[in-house]
Protein backbone atom coordinates (compact mmCIF):
# COMPACT_ATOMS: atom_id res chain seq x y z
CA UNK A 1 0.00 0.00 0.00
CA UNK A 2 1.60 3.29 -1.20
CA UNK A 3 2.38 5.54 1.82
CA UNK A 4 0.48 8.99 2.34
CA UNK A 5 2.27 12.53 1.95
CA UNK A 6 1.98 14.57 5.40
CA UNK A 7 0.69 17.97 5.37
CA UNK A 8 0.41 20.60 7.71
CA UNK A 9 -0.63 24.38 7.82
CA UNK A 10 1.04 25.59 11.09
CA UNK A 11 -0.24 28.72 11.95
CA UNK A 12 0.00 30.82 15.31
CA UNK A 13 -3.20 30.15 16.43
CA UNK A 14 -3.76 26.68 14.82
CA UNK A 15 -2.07 23.97 13.30
CA UNK A 16 -3.88 21.77 10.49
CA UNK A 17 -2.91 18.43 9.66
CA UNK A 18 -3.65 16.36 6.66
CA UNK A 19 -2.49 13.03 4.98
CA UNK A 20 -2.60 13.41 1.39
CA UNK A 21 -3.46 9.88 -0.81
CA UNK A 22 -4.25 9.27 -4.35
CA UNK A 23 -5.84 12.83 -5.28
CA UNK A 24 -7.48 13.37 -1.73
CA UNK A 25 -6.77 14.93 1.22
CA UNK A 26 -7.85 13.53 4.08
CA UNK A 27 -7.93 16.23 7.13
CA UNK A 28 -6.68 14.93 10.64
CA UNK A 29 -8.18 16.37 14.24
CA UNK A 30 -6.76 20.36 13.91
CA UNK A 31 -4.59 20.91 17.25
CA UNK A 32 -4.25 24.79 18.98
CA UNK A 33 -0.48 25.83 18.67
CA UNK A 34 -1.19 27.12 22.25
CA UNK A 35 -2.07 23.65 23.62
CA UNK A 36 1.40 21.55 22.48
CA UNK A 37 4.79 23.05 23.86
CA UNK A 38 6.32 21.75 20.35
CA UNK A 39 4.94 21.02 17.46
CA UNK A 40 6.71 17.05 17.15
CA UNK A 41 3.82 17.13 20.52
CA UNK A 42 1.51 18.74 18.35
CA UNK A 43 2.01 16.29 15.53
CA UNK A 44 1.85 13.06 17.57
CA UNK A 45 -1.28 13.76 19.16
CA UNK A 46 -3.03 14.50 15.54
CA UNK A 47 -1.86 11.27 14.53
CA UNK A 48 -2.84 9.73 17.22
CA UNK A 49 -5.87 7.58 16.30
CA UNK A 50 -4.55 7.20 13.11
CA UNK A 51 -4.68 3.57 12.26
CA UNK A 52 -3.46 3.68 8.70
CA UNK A 53 0.34 3.66 6.75
CA UNK A 54 2.16 6.55 8.48
CA UNK A 55 3.14 9.07 5.68
CA UNK A 56 6.70 8.89 4.21
CA UNK A 57 7.01 12.55 3.19
CA UNK A 58 6.00 15.86 4.69
CA UNK A 59 5.17 19.45 3.54
CA UNK A 60 4.66 22.20 6.16
CA UNK A 61 3.48 25.51 5.39
CA UNK A 62 4.78 27.41 8.31
CA UNK A 63 3.58 31.09 9.32
CA UNK A 64 7.17 33.10 9.06
CA UNK A 65 10.16 33.59 6.65
CA UNK A 66 11.75 29.73 5.88
CA UNK A 67 15.56 29.58 5.33
CA UNK A 68 16.47 25.70 4.97
CA UNK A 69 15.62 23.27 7.51
CA UNK A 70 14.95 25.27 10.68
CA UNK A 71 12.54 28.19 11.24
CA UNK A 72 10.80 29.38 14.30
CA UNK A 73 6.91 30.37 14.35
CA UNK A 74 6.87 34.15 14.02
CA UNK A 75 3.41 34.24 16.02
CA UNK A 76 4.11 31.62 18.40
CA UNK A 77 7.11 29.85 20.96
CA UNK A 78 7.68 26.34 18.52
CA UNK A 79 10.91 26.02 16.26
CA UNK A 80 10.16 23.93 13.92
CA UNK A 81 13.86 21.18 12.39
CA UNK A 82 13.27 19.21 9.67
CA UNK A 83 15.98 16.76 10.82
CA UNK A 84 14.45 16.36 14.05
CA UNK A 85 10.89 15.53 12.41
CA UNK A 86 12.87 13.07 10.13
CA UNK A 87 14.42 11.44 13.15
CA UNK A 88 11.01 11.38 15.23
CA UNK A 89 8.70 10.26 12.71
CA UNK A 90 10.66 8.34 10.43
CA UNK A 91 10.00 10.58 7.34
CA UNK A 92 12.57 10.34 4.31
CA UNK A 93 11.84 13.95 3.50
CA UNK A 94 10.47 17.24 5.18
CA UNK A 95 10.14 19.89 3.57
CA UNK A 96 9.34 23.86 5.05
CA UNK A 97 7.53 26.36 2.86
CA UNK A 98 6.13 29.83 3.84
CA UNK A 99 2.89 29.77 4.76
CA UNK A 100 1.65 31.79 2.42
CA UNK A 101 3.50 30.46 -0.67
CA UNK A 102 1.49 27.31 0.11
CA UNK A 103 -2.03 29.14 -0.13
CA UNK A 104 -0.84 31.16 -3.20
CA UNK A 105 0.13 27.63 -5.35
CA UNK A 106 -3.39 26.97 -4.89
CA UNK A 107 -4.59 30.21 -6.83
CA UNK A 108 -4.53 29.12 -10.80
CA UNK A 109 -6.56 26.02 -9.09
CA UNK A 110 -9.35 27.38 -6.74
CA UNK A 111 -12.52 26.78 -8.70
CA UNK A 112 -15.55 29.64 -8.55
CA UNK A 113 -16.95 27.84 -5.43
CA UNK A 114 -13.95 28.46 -3.18
CA UNK A 115 -14.19 32.21 -4.22
CA UNK A 116 -16.56 35.04 -3.14
CA UNK A 117 -15.84 37.56 -6.12
CA UNK A 118 -15.77 41.24 -4.67
CA UNK A 119 -14.93 43.12 -8.30
CA UNK A 120 -15.33 40.73 -11.24
CA UNK A 121 -12.82 42.41 -13.65
CA UNK A 122 -10.55 41.83 -16.60
CA UNK A 123 -8.65 38.67 -15.49
CA UNK A 124 -5.30 38.58 -17.20
CA UNK A 125 -4.13 34.65 -17.44
CA UNK A 126 -0.37 35.67 -18.40
CA UNK A 127 -0.40 37.69 -15.16
CA UNK A 128 0.44 37.71 -11.52
CA UNK A 129 -2.25 37.04 -8.71
CA UNK A 130 -1.40 38.33 -5.37
CA UNK A 131 -3.24 36.62 -2.29
CA UNK A 132 -2.93 38.38 1.27
CA UNK A 133 -4.34 37.50 3.98
CA UNK A 134 -5.03 38.75 7.57
CA UNK A 135 -5.57 36.11 10.56
CA UNK A 136 -2.98 35.75 13.56
CA UNK A 137 -0.84 37.83 11.48
CA UNK A 138 -0.88 39.12 7.92
CA UNK A 139 0.60 36.82 4.70
CA UNK A 140 1.27 38.12 1.66
CA UNK A 141 2.80 36.16 -1.48
CA UNK A 142 2.13 36.46 -5.15
CA UNK A 143 1.49 33.72 -8.10
CA UNK A 144 4.03 34.03 -11.19
CA UNK A 145 3.02 32.40 -14.26
CA UNK A 146 5.48 31.02 -16.69
CA UNK A 147 6.96 27.54 -17.56
CA UNK A 148 7.23 26.49 -15.01
CA UNK A 149 5.12 29.07 -12.67
CA UNK A 150 6.46 30.51 -9.15
CA UNK A 151 5.68 31.88 -6.20
CA UNK A 152 7.32 35.27 -4.41
CA UNK A 153 6.45 35.01 -0.86
CA UNK A 154 8.21 38.27 1.70
CA UNK A 155 7.05 39.44 4.29
CA UNK A 156 5.16 41.95 3.04
CA UNK A 157 2.76 42.31 6.32
CA UNK A 158 5.82 43.39 8.41
CA UNK A 159 6.01 46.63 5.86
CA UNK A 160 5.38 50.33 7.09
CA UNK A 161 1.49 51.02 7.42
CA UNK A 162 0.35 54.38 5.24
CA UNK A 163 -2.56 56.46 6.51
CA UNK A 164 -4.68 57.74 3.79
CA UNK A 165 -6.11 60.74 5.66
CA UNK A 166 -5.99 62.95 9.04
CA UNK A 167 -8.21 60.20 10.90
CA UNK A 168 -5.88 57.26 9.94
CA UNK A 169 -2.89 59.28 10.89
CA UNK A 170 -4.09 59.88 14.22
CA UNK A 171 -4.50 56.32 15.00
CA UNK A 172 -1.16 55.35 13.25
CA UNK A 173 0.68 58.07 15.74
CA UNK A 174 -0.96 56.44 18.88
CA UNK A 175 -0.20 52.95 17.55
CA UNK A 176 3.42 54.55 16.90
CA UNK A 177 3.69 55.48 20.34
CA UNK A 178 2.67 52.14 21.48
CA UNK A 179 4.66 49.76 19.34
CA UNK A 180 7.35 52.23 18.07
CA UNK A 181 7.42 50.34 13.81
CA UNK A 182 3.53 50.58 13.08
CA UNK A 183 3.32 47.83 9.99
CA UNK A 184 0.36 46.76 8.60
CA UNK A 185 0.13 43.45 10.40
CA UNK A 186 -0.20 45.21 13.58
CA UNK A 187 -3.82 46.01 12.34
CA UNK A 188 -4.87 43.74 10.11
CA UNK A 189 -4.60 40.73 11.84
CA UNK A 190 -6.14 39.24 14.76
CA UNK A 191 -4.19 40.83 17.55
CA UNK A 192 -4.05 43.88 14.95
CA UNK A 193 -7.91 44.62 15.50
CA UNK A 194 -7.81 44.51 18.98
CA UNK A 195 -4.76 47.62 18.45
CA UNK A 196 -6.94 49.28 16.49
CA UNK A 197 -10.17 49.25 18.56
CA UNK A 198 -8.23 50.43 21.24
CA UNK A 199 -6.25 53.21 19.39
CA UNK A 200 -9.70 54.31 17.79
CA UNK A 201 -11.44 54.67 20.83
CA UNK A 202 -8.72 56.93 22.73
CA UNK A 203 -8.76 58.82 19.51
CA UNK A 204 -12.07 59.72 19.75
CA UNK A 205 -12.45 59.63 24.04
CA UNK A 206 -14.44 56.69 23.48
CA UNK A 207 -14.71 53.95 26.10
CA UNK A 208 -13.62 50.63 24.98
CA UNK A 209 -14.49 47.79 27.30
CA UNK A 210 -11.77 45.08 26.76
CA UNK A 211 -13.27 42.54 24.04
CA UNK A 212 -11.38 39.60 22.28
CA UNK A 213 -10.75 40.13 18.48
CA UNK A 214 -13.73 37.87 18.09
CA UNK A 215 -15.84 39.58 20.18
CA UNK A 216 -15.35 42.99 18.47
CA UNK A 217 -15.91 41.31 15.12
CA UNK A 218 -19.41 40.16 16.39
CA UNK A 219 -19.87 43.57 18.20
CA UNK A 220 -19.20 45.57 15.00
CA UNK A 221 -21.27 42.84 12.41
CA UNK A 222 -24.33 43.47 14.75
CA UNK A 223 -23.99 47.41 15.38
CA UNK A 224 -23.97 46.67 19.30
CA UNK A 225 -20.79 48.63 19.56
CA UNK A 226 -20.42 51.90 17.74
CA UNK A 227 -16.68 51.63 18.11
CA UNK A 228 -16.33 48.02 17.26
CA UNK A 229 -18.62 48.83 13.93
CA UNK A 230 -15.98 51.82 13.37
CA UNK A 231 -13.04 49.59 14.13
CA UNK A 232 -13.84 47.03 11.39
CA UNK A 233 -14.44 49.67 8.96
CA UNK A 234 -11.10 51.26 9.24
CA UNK A 235 -10.01 47.64 9.24
CA UNK A 236 -11.45 47.10 6.32
CA UNK A 237 -10.44 50.02 4.50
CA UNK A 238 -7.01 49.88 5.64
CA UNK A 239 -6.84 46.27 4.05
CA UNK A 240 -8.30 47.66 0.67
CA UNK A 241 -5.28 50.54 0.61
CA UNK A 242 -2.70 47.76 1.25
CA UNK A 243 -4.29 45.35 -1.63
CA UNK A 244 -4.22 47.82 -3.97
CA UNK A 245 -0.21 48.90 -2.76
CA UNK A 246 0.12 45.01 -3.96
CA UNK A 247 -1.68 44.87 -6.67
CA UNK A 248 0.36 47.67 -7.99
CA UNK A 249 3.74 46.29 -6.81
CA UNK A 250 3.31 43.02 -8.54
CA UNK A 251 0.87 44.74 -11.70
CA UNK A 252 -1.81 41.71 -10.78
CA UNK A 253 -3.60 41.90 -13.36
CA UNK A 254 -4.64 38.05 -12.61
CA UNK A 255 -6.25 39.28 -9.36
CA UNK A 256 -5.76 39.80 -5.86
CA UNK A 257 -7.24 37.73 -3.51
CA UNK A 258 -7.74 37.68 0.33
CA UNK A 259 -7.37 34.81 2.25
CA UNK A 260 -6.82 34.09 5.55
CA UNK A 261 -9.36 33.46 8.98
CA UNK A 262 -11.00 36.86 9.26
CA UNK A 263 -12.43 37.74 5.77
CA UNK A 264 -14.42 34.99 5.49
CA UNK A 265 -16.45 35.74 8.37
CA UNK A 266 -16.96 39.37 7.60
CA UNK A 267 -17.94 38.67 4.11
CA UNK A 268 -21.50 41.15 3.55
CA UNK A 269 -19.31 43.59 5.52
CA UNK A 270 -16.25 43.37 3.76
CA UNK A 271 -18.35 44.24 0.09
CA UNK A 272 -20.30 47.17 1.72
CA UNK A 273 -17.24 48.64 2.78
CA UNK A 274 -15.03 51.58 1.97
CA UNK A 275 -12.32 48.26 1.27
CA UNK A 276 -13.30 48.49 -3.11
CA UNK A 277 -12.62 51.99 -2.83
CA UNK A 278 -9.70 51.99 -0.89
CA UNK A 279 -8.62 49.21 -3.04
CA UNK A 280 -8.67 51.72 -6.34
CA UNK A 281 -7.89 55.23 -4.91
CA UNK A 282 -4.51 54.83 -6.31
CA UNK A 283 -4.14 58.31 -8.55
CA UNK A 284 -3.54 57.90 -11.79
CA UNK A 285 -3.45 53.89 -11.53
CA UNK A 286 -6.62 54.15 -11.17
CA UNK A 287 -8.36 53.10 -14.04
CA UNK A 288 -6.30 49.73 -14.67
CA UNK A 289 -6.72 48.93 -10.70
CA UNK A 290 -10.54 49.20 -11.89
CA UNK A 291 -9.60 45.95 -14.11
CA UNK A 292 -8.07 43.96 -11.68
CA UNK A 293 -10.64 41.27 -10.24
CA UNK A 294 -10.85 41.18 -6.45
CA UNK A 295 -11.93 38.06 -4.21
CA UNK A 296 -12.49 36.62 -1.25
CA UNK A 297 -10.60 32.93 -0.55
CA UNK A 298 -13.58 30.86 0.48
CA UNK A 299 -11.71 27.47 -0.14
CA UNK A 300 -11.47 26.22 4.26
CA UNK A 301 -8.12 24.47 3.21
CA UNK A 302 -6.32 26.43 0.50
CA UNK A 303 -2.84 26.30 1.84
CA UNK A 304 -2.83 22.52 2.13
CA UNK A 305 -4.20 22.29 -1.51
CA UNK A 306 -1.20 23.73 -2.52
CA UNK A 307 1.13 22.00 -0.97
CA UNK A 308 -0.37 18.93 -2.64
CA UNK A 309 0.19 20.76 -5.65
CA UNK A 310 4.00 21.15 -4.71
CA UNK A 311 4.03 17.41 -4.13
CA UNK A 312 2.82 16.62 -7.85
CA UNK A 313 -0.73 16.25 -7.26
CA UNK A 314 -4.48 18.31 -8.19
CA UNK A 315 -5.87 17.21 -4.94
CA UNK A 316 -9.19 18.39 -3.31
CA UNK A 317 -10.51 17.64 0.12
CA UNK A 318 -12.04 14.66 1.32
CA UNK A 319 -15.10 16.20 2.49
CA UNK A 320 -15.12 19.50 0.87
CA UNK A 321 -18.31 20.62 2.75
Amino acid sequence: MTRPILLADIGGTNARFALLSDGVIRLLPPVATRDHPTLEAALAAALADHAGPRPERALLAVAGPVDGERMRLTNAGWDIDAADLRSEFGLAEVRLVNDFAAVAWSMPGLAEADLHVLAAGDPDPDAPIVTLGPGTGLGVAAWLPGKPARVVAGEGGHATLAAADAGEAAVIALLRREFGHVSAERVLSGPGLANLYAALGERDGVAAPEMTPPEITRAGLSGDSPLARATLTMFCAMLGGVAGNLALTFRSAGGVRVAGGIAPRILDFLAASPFRERFVAKGRFRPWLETVPLAVVRHPAAALVGLAHLAGEDARLADAS
